[in-house]
């Protein structure tokens, strides 16, 4: 299959979604470029856990390739003064990397976020270690806005921690 030809589908989830979840979650190689909330080893309980939360959160879709879920994609929204901004986070199962699929859910979460939610800047922060992701957030128009040193301290050493975003008016 060529890499423009892997088709997949933003969801929501559902709760026959848990074992292909924790399936693909599994794995170190997704854990170490994400927060202490998504753990490795990924288990069934965290996999039941996310799911209570993503199925009934407004911002959260399941990535969905032939009917099985092979990650996630959310847009939260920010309180008090950054009422105006939303977060992005994602992760893609490893079997998935380079077909291009999260530059075109990035695009597409970042369309609905602006639709769908009343925010003018979308911002996402991926670790200074993690070069796939910031060329996916660049492909998908994202521009570097900062570079937080040392802000990330993570199985024992430190990263820096970098914002990437887009605006509103600029999409």
């Amino acid at each position: 299959m060529r890499i423009s030809e892997m088709k997949f589908i933003l969801r929501k989830f559902k709760e026959s979604d848990l074992a292909s979840l924790v399936k693909y979650a599994n794995n170190y190689n997704i854990a170490k470029f994400l927060t202490n909330m998504f753990p490795h080893p990924y288990t069934e309980e965290n996999g039941r856990d996310y799911l209570s939360l993503a199925i009934n959160h407004p911002g959260i879709f399941a990535i969905d390739v032939d009917g099985e879920v092979v990650g996630s994609i959310g847009l939260f929204p920010q309180t008090d003064i950054h009422q105006k901004s939303a977060e992005l986070g994602y992760w893609l199962a490893e079997p998935f990397w380079g077909n291009g699929i999260v530059p075109q859910a990035i695009g597409e979460i970042v369309e609905y976020g602006f639709k769908t939610f009343d925010i003018v800047r979308i911002y996402a922060r991926p670790f200074s270690t993690n070069r796939a992701s910031q060329r996916v957030l660049e492909k998908a128009g994202f521009t570097c806005e900062a570079r937080h040193k040392k802000a990330l301290y993570k199985n024992g050493e430190f990263m820096d921690e970098l914002v990437y975003v887009t605006f509103k008016d600029e999409c």
